[in-house]
C-alpha cells in the first residue's frame, strides 16, 4: 500500500514537474526551469522521507532507531532545497517544515512512541504547493 501512495505520489509531482518546468520556461530562462525541477525533485524527496516516517512510527516497537533516520532524512532534504533556492515562499515552507521536524524530536526524545506527524505531513504539502505553484 506504501508503494501505490509513492508511486501516485510521483506520478502527481512529474505531472506538477512538467507543468512548472513549462510555466517557467515560458516566462524565464534555463537556470529558473533547474532551480524550480531541484526544488519539486527535492520536495518529492521530502514526500518519500516523510511516508518513511510514518512508516517508522508505526514500527517504532521493532526498531525505534528508524525515526531518528526518517526525520535525518528529512533534514538533509531540507538543507538541499535551502541550498538551492532563495524563494521566500519556498523557505517559509521549509522553516516550517524544520519547525515540525524539531517538535516530533523532541516528542520522541521525551519518549512519545506515536508522536503526531500531522505538522510534518502538512508542512511537506504546503513545500510541495510552493515548489510546484
Amino acid at each position: 500500500m506504501a508503494e501505490s501512495r509513492r508511486r501516485h505520489r510521483r506520478t502527481a509531482i512529474a505531472a506538477a514537474i512538467a507543468a512548472a518546468g513549462l510555466t517557467v520556461g515560458l516566462t524565464t530562462g534555463c537556470d529558473a526551469v533547474n532551480k524550480a525541477l531541484d526544488c519539486v525533485q527535492t520536495a518529492e524527496a521530502v514526500a518519500d522521507s516523510v511516508t518513511d516516517l510514518q512508516q517508522a512510527v508505526e514500527n517504532a516497537s521493532n526498531d525505534p532507531t528508524q525515526i531518528d533516520e526518517a526525520l535525518a532524512s528529512i533534514d538533509q532534504n531540507l538543507d538541499d532545497i535551502g541550498d538551492k533556492t532563495d524563494n521566500a515562499d519556498v523557505n517559509a515552507a521549509v522553516d516550517d517544515l524544520n519547525t515540525a521536524v524539531d517538535n516530533v524530536r523532541t516528542a520522541v526524545k521525551n519518549g512519545d512512541e506515536t508522536p503526531d506527524l500531522s505538522p510534518i505531513t502538512d508542512a511537506a504539502g504546503e513545500l510541495t504547493k510552493v515548489c510546484t505553484s
